[in-house]
């Protein structure tokens, strides 16, 4: 049994919670919001970002990060990424040399272009740092409903402490050490998820989200190969795998935003109707900076950009991918004539 401090009580520090006490380890749920961390209490249920999963009588819960952090075997980092610096400098005091911190949100900090494990490292860097991630949604892991992620650190050791810490029968967990490609993945998929259900916001069909989907996995691929990340992470569970389902689900809030967006609302507009953090929103500013910086075009990373923060009505955005100049699909095909 391990002692581990969940950092963050939304949906999916929620349900990984569950998974970690249904595994036998004693976890302790921190939030900085009052009002949240007695509702667990009280109610053993997050009421109001996910119904219905029941919470085990022997997690604890408080807003004291101290009492969450200190002398814990892991902290699972599960704040929104545009919380992830703030928070990690805040437990900087609490952690010790060694002491495993495992990140499972997904983004990349606007200002730096850093991922969310870089971010760590720099606030905290006496800590082990690891990810988790891969096609999951909270709704379904806090019901127990079978699941596949990736465990990414730069030691295999570390990698594997996260599999033995999370891994049933119901949450199976591979290990890699390409944790850059792995978080690109995880935070890219979620910009090309926004234009999907901007897709079906307009009414578009089957053919039009299989083609975002395809050439959403070119884009992701060309800028991340640019920046190191590896081919086989990119077509694995944390790329191809990440990218579906959250361009299909209907849990998914990036997707669900998008889909409001394509039928009129603004960003803000979307974002408030969706109530919770919508991750690809934060993450399309970062993409196009990777571009610039890396030499990479993403058509249609560059048009969802225009939709959120120019006002470019998602039809128009549209409009524009598909009447671009033609080209090949795949440039490094050579012709036989």
């Amino acid at each position: 049994m391990a002692n581990i401090g969940m950092i963050g009580a939304g949906s999916w520090g929620t349900a990984l919670s569950v998974v970690l006490e249904k595994n036998g380890h004693a976890v302790t749920v921190w939030s900085v919001m009052e009002d949240e961390i007695q509702m667990l209490r009280e109610k053993r249920e997050h009421i109001d970002k996910l119904p219905g999963v029941r919470l085990g009588e022997s997690i604890q819960f408080t807003t004291d990060l101290r009492r969450a952090a200190e002398g814990m075997d892991a902290l699972v980092l599960a704040v929104p990424s545009m919380y992830v610096r703030k928070t990690a400098h805040d437990l900087a005091g609490y952690v010790t040399q060694g002491q495993l911190i495992i990140s499972v949100a997904k983004g990349i900090e606007e200002e730096t272009l850093m991922t969310l494990s870089e971010i760590i490292g720099q606030e905290i860097p006496q800590a082990a740092v690891a990810v988790l991630c891969g096609p999951s949604h909270a709704e379904e892991v806090g019901r127990g409903i079978p699941s596949a992620l990736v465990a990414g650190a730069k030691e295999k050791k570390t990698a594997e402490r996260v599999q033995n810490y999370f891994m049933n029968e119901a949450f199976r967990v591979y290990t890699s050490p390409d944790v850059k490609g792995m978080e690109l993945g995880a935070s890219l998929k979620n910009v090309i998820a926004l234009a999907a259900g901007m897709a079906d916001g307009l009414g578009y069909g089957d053919n039009t989200k299989a083609a975002l989907i395809t050439r959403g996995i070119n884009e992701i691929n060309r800028l991340a190969t640019a920046m190191g990340a590896k081919q086989e992470t990119l077509n694995g569970l944390t790329g191809i795998g990440d990218l579906i389902v959250t361009c299909a689900s209907r849990h998914s809030r990036n997707r669900k935003a998008g889909m409001l967006m394509g039928q009129g609302l603004s960003m803000q507009e979307a974002m408030d109707e969706v109530r919770m953090v919508v991750e690809g929103v934060y993450s399309a500013k970062a993409a196009m900076g990777l571009a610039e910086k890396y030499g990479v075009d993403l058509p249609i990373i560059r048009q969802v950009n225009a939709v959120l923060f120019e006002g470019k009505p998602a039809k128009d955005a549209v409009y524009e991918l598909m009447t671009r100049d033609k080209k090949a699909e795949h440039d490094e095909l050579i012709w036989e004539a």
